[in-house]
């Protein structure tokens, strides 16, 4: 096997299982099993758990960003783009595998612990945030709206994975439908 595809097999087999079960329950072992690559190959890869934790954090966090800005791109209305986001957030808590925000979930296991690890969550935040900013700037919106609007999402994240329902996206929705009206 190739070192590219052994380090997407890895990465695919331990982002899978760290959402299941949280990363503190997971095992190097456990990841190679499910992964199909040998233990050599995969300290080769990742000679520490928390390499590999920061691999899946980096990927997930391009990955989220990537699918986001396909998502918003067939809207127009700057307005609607803003509603779009909890849009987005309501298609994903829909999925089969949604147990909350990797972000906020590993920030919680391991990031008072692993300096790289809040760092790769408090970017991801930052870049969620970013994006609401310019939303709201092309909206013609006051700025501190997209603060506002980024406690909502981040709020139904950890929401809709405590609770196991995707409501909590169509209630931020809701919120930032208010915020947006009263912003005009």
């Amino acid at each position: 096997m190739d070192p590219d595809t052994a380090d997407a097999q890895l990465l695919d087999a331990a982002e899978a299982l760290f959402n299941e079960r949280g990363v503190q329950a997971v095992g190097m072992d456990e990841i190679r099993s499910r992964s199909g690559v040998s233990l050599k190959r995969l300290y080769r890869l990742y000679p520490a758990k928390d390499r590999l934790v920061e691999a899946v954090l980096h990927r997930r966090d391009l990955a989220v960003r990537e699918e986001l800005a396909r998502f918003l791109d067939p809207i127009d209305d700057p307005r609607d783009r803003i509603l779009a986001v909890f849009d987005y957030l309501d298609d994903w808590f829909r999925r089969e595998d949604f147990r909350g925000c990797t972000f906020i979930n590993t920030f919680g296991e391991l990031g008072g612990g692993n300096q790289a690890v809040a760092d790769i969550a408090k970017a991801n935040k930052a870049a969620l945030l970013g994006c609401l900013r310019e939303l709201v700037s092309a909206a013609g919106l006051a700025a501190p709206l997209a603060d506002q609007l980024a406690i909502l999402a981040n709020g139904a994240m950890a929401t809709a994975a405590i609770a196991g329902s995707p409501l909590p996206a169509r209630q931020a929705r809701d919120a930032a439908r208010v915020l947006l009206d009263a912003a005009r």
